[in-house]
């Protein structure tokens, strides 16, 4: 398909790429002949222009619904449409690529160049993040040894990070040769790292220097926070991310620009891309098109909830993805048995969808479903299930076969999004709650009005955290929720539209720099596991370093 792609004249140098975008010549930071950094000077004195539109799904599935698939599809359909575009993405980690999901740079005709790039190591951005948090971590644990920080060891909240899933460094012991000060840690993965938070969420290099500061690391025998700012090491950190911060450039398929930056999860994170991004996108595009990671009751609220209400951001329109194979699951199909024609199974699951139109409906922003067409497979009949239910909801559906057509897939679901936006008139963005509530309170709105639960609960080692961030002044912050990306509950095995349900919160993390307050709810890990069998064991190198066997 790249090769295919190519020899049209579809693709476009950096330079091309960077003219299309209105970018200087001296704004480009090449890395490489097909991917470049953009300095930061890019966004200055430059305004938002341009309309954002957010892409999230239901809630996902083995089955798979291909949310940044149809990022970049609406983005190419778009751009078919004569509009200026530009995508927003998150950067994939290697934890998925090499363990059960696979990369994030989309798929068949709707997918991102160059796709093995990204998905690696892509410029060096989350081994800058996993550098600038493990220093940290090291200078941490030498103020321990040495005896200069009035941080207890027992008390230590930072914990090291590394961008891949490994089960076994969740709980590890620290410090035990060389006469170390020996303490209980762990590694979480990378994306889940407070400084990859705090670069997603900066403004800019002072923004950012300001949010390092800010992190809490842990406390004091008297149990008073105990910053980063305290171990002088603020500017070194800043020094390794100092490229990092510099959003990605590079190129869909057919050419749309995409700025590709940062990769929070949203199940354990807050799961969305750069501020800085998502603005030069704006800045530089009629259409910017965002995603927000999994599903809209996770990506989409962290989204609204923490970055628009950091930012000053807010969407012009919400695109919620679905696809055929995922309502057939949420309606009782095993994955083994989805192939054959099941209208029925489709109307059950469609429960699901509805979930999460009533959920961004009530940020009173036009809502769009992208029926994310598996050609070949979807029957007249599936699709026309989903079509009637949408449109006795109000709510416009369009089929779109990004997979196999690319931007021509996305034709009609790009005319129902300008449609969408040109005709609404929105009130000011609002956030989903106010800072002025109780914690508990704060998470119990989430629950109840996005996951559809009866209440929340914490567990006594919770409310001991609480109270110890309630002494710190530490708990008027946004909720950041992690729990189970696959369910609306936080019991991963209730599809569908669970009814009933108890959220249980079994601790909090603070993250204090980016500005939010972690809720660990049911048996989420911010370090995740491989699976059986990895997906690196599917990977081939050939002579000529070629890559074969990596998911899109």
């Amino acid at each position: 398909m790249m090769q295919r792609m190519a020899a049209t004249g579809t693709l476009m140098t950096l330079e091309q790429l960077a003219a299309k975008l209105g970018l200087e010549d001296e704004w480009l930071i090449p890395y490489g002949r097909d991917k470049a950094k953009v300095s930061l000077d890019a966004l200055r004195h430059r305004p938002r222009r341009g309309k954002l539109i957010l892409v999230s799904a239901l809630t996902p599935t083995p089955a798979g619904e291909g949310k940044t698939t149809v990022s970049i599809g609406l983005a190419q359909g778009l751009q078919a449409l004569g509009k200026k575009t530009c995508l927003a993405l998150r950067e994939p980690s290697m934890g998925p690529v090499f363990g059960r999901k696979g990369g994030a740079t989309g798929g068949g005709a709707s997918s991102l160049t160059p796709g093995e790039s990204i998905n690696l190591c892509f410029n060096g951005d989350f081994p800058a993040i996993t550098a600038a948090n493990n220093l940290l971590s090291a200078v941490l644990d030498n103020a321990l040894f040495y005896k200069t920080t009035r941080l207890d060891a027992s008390k230590v909240t930072w914990k090291r990070v590394m961008d891949m899933n490994d089960r076994a460094l969740r709980q590890i012991i620290v410090g035990v040769n060389h006469n170390g000060v020996v303490r209980e840690d762990g590694f979480n993965i990378t994306p889940a790292s407070e400084v990859m938070a705090c670069l997603c969420l900066a403004e800019d290099r002072e923004d950012l220097r300001r949010r390092l500061n800010q992190i809490v690391v842990g406390f004091t025998p008297e149990d008073e926070a105990v910053y980063a700012s305290e171990f002088g090491i603020t500017d070194s950190m800043l020094a390794i991310l100092r490229e990092a911060i510099n959003p990605n450039l590079v190129q869909s398929l057919e050419g749309v620009p995409a700025f590709v930056h940062g990769g929070p999860f949203a199940n354990i994170a807050h799961g969305c891309n750069s501020v800085i991004a998502t603005k030069m996108a704006l800045a530089c595009a009629d259409y910017a098109v965002t995603e927000a990671g999994f599903a809209f009751d996770l990506g989409a609220e962290k989204f609204l909830d923490i970055k628009c209400r950091q930012s000053g951001l807010a969407p012009d329109a919400i695109v919620i993805v679905a696809t055929i194979r995922a309502l057939k699951m949420h309606g009782g199909v095993d994955k083994k048995n989805l192939d054959p024609a099941d209208p029925d199974a489709v109307r059950r699951g469609l429960a699901n969808l509805e979930a999460h139109l009533d959920s961004a409906r009530q940020y009173k922003r036009p809502v769009l479903v992208a029926l994310n067409l598996f050609e070949g497979l979807d029957t007249p009949e599936e699709i026309a299930a989903v079509q009637t239910r949408c449109a006795e909801l109000g709510i416009p559906c369009a089929v779109a076969n990004v997979f196999g057509q690319g931007g021509e897939g996305a034709r009609e679901l790009a005319e129902q999004v300008v449609s969408a936006i040109d005709t609404s008139h929105p009130e000011p963005f609002c956030p989903l709650y106010s800072l002025d509530i109780p914690v508990e309170e704060r998470m119990r709105t989430i629950a109840r009005r996005i996951y559809g639960a009866a209440d929340v609960k914490l567990t006594p080692a919770a409310k001991k955290k609480l109270a110890l961030m309630e002494k710190n002044g530490l708990t008027r912050l946004p909720i950041c929720m992690a729990k189970t990306q696959n369910s609306l509950s936080d019991n991963a095995a209730l599809l569908g539209r669970p009814e009933n349900f108890t959220i249980t919160v079994r601790d909090f993390e603070i993250s204090n720099g980016a500005g939010f307050l972690v809720a660990l709810c049911g048996d989420i890990m911010r370090m995740p596991a491989l699976p059986k069998t990895p997906a690196a064991c599917a990977i081939r190198v050939d002579a000529e370093g070629r890559i074969s066997g990596m998911k899109g």
